[in-house]
């Protein structure tokens, strides 16, 4: 799996950068996306943007393609994670930075593969991939 990061804001995020890469080298797959760390201001622009809610979100995700399962190798999409928020999210909750930023990364890239949490049903399914995959990288609350 490929990613290509883009720090679009002054925390240092190289040690995050490593460890999502680490996490998603274990899935031996081929597609790649992005990943861009940006300010509270430029997520709540996009938030309001994209989905017209003027508020400052922890992660938005943009997919590609309208079938993940067949992407012939193609950029999945764009993640963007407010590294502000998510440090904020981590302090709130009572865990760690790097697992926040992980979470966040790893519930991006699940909507990239074209999961919500829309419908509760969809989202305990969500949720569930989220949690395996945190738990197989030994992230825990």
């Amino acid at each position: 799996m490929k990613i290509n990061f883009y720090n679009e804001q002054d925390i240092n995020v190289w040690k995050y950068e490593r460890l999502i890469k680490r996490v998603f080298k274990a899935f031996n797959r081929k597609e790649r996306f992005d990943i861009i760390f940006v300010t509270k201001d430029e997520i709540k622009r996009i938030n309001n943007e994209f989905r017209k809610k003027d508020a400052v979100t922890d992660v938005i995700s943009f997919a590609n393609i309208d079938d993940p399962m067949n992407f012939d190798y193609k950029s999945l999409g764009e993640i963007f994670i407010c590294v502000e928020k998510a440090f904020e999210q981590a302090n709130e909750y009572g865990h760690s930075k790097a697992r926040e930023m992980l979470f966040l990364a790893v519930h991006g890239y699940l909507h990239l593969c074209g999961f919500d949490h829309i419908e509760k049903e969809d989202e305990k399914i969500m949720f569930k991939i989220q949690d395996d995959i945190l738990d197989k990288a030994g992230i825990k609350r």
